[in-house]
C-alpha cells in the first residue's frame, strides 16, 4: 500500500478525497457549532427563567412574611 508523505494527501487511507471546506468550517465556525451555540442558548434561557421564577416567589414569601409580622 502506498503510504503518503502529507497529511493533505490521504493516499491509501481509504477515506478519498477529503471534502471542501468552506471558510468559516476551516475556522471552527461549521453548523454544528451553531446548533451548540443556539442549544447553549436555550439552556442558559431556561434556567434564568428559573431563577427569576424562585427568586420571585421569595419575593413574595418575604412580603407574606412581612405583612403578617406587621399585623
Amino acid at each position: 500500500m502506498t503510504v503518503s508523505k502529507n497529511i493533505n494527501n490521504p493516499v491509501g487511507q481509504g477515506g478519498g478525497q477529503r471534502k471542501k471546506q468552506s471558510r468559516a468550517e476551516r475556522a471552527n465556525n461549521g453548523p454544528y457549532r451553531n446548533l451548540d451555540r443556539q442549544s447553549a442558548a436555550d439552556q442558559k434561557a431556561e434556567l434564568v427563567r428559573k431563577m427569576r421564577e424562585k427568586a420571585a416567589a421569595a419575593e413574595a414569601a418575604r412580603t407574606s412574611d412581612d405583612d403578617s409580622a406587621q399585623s
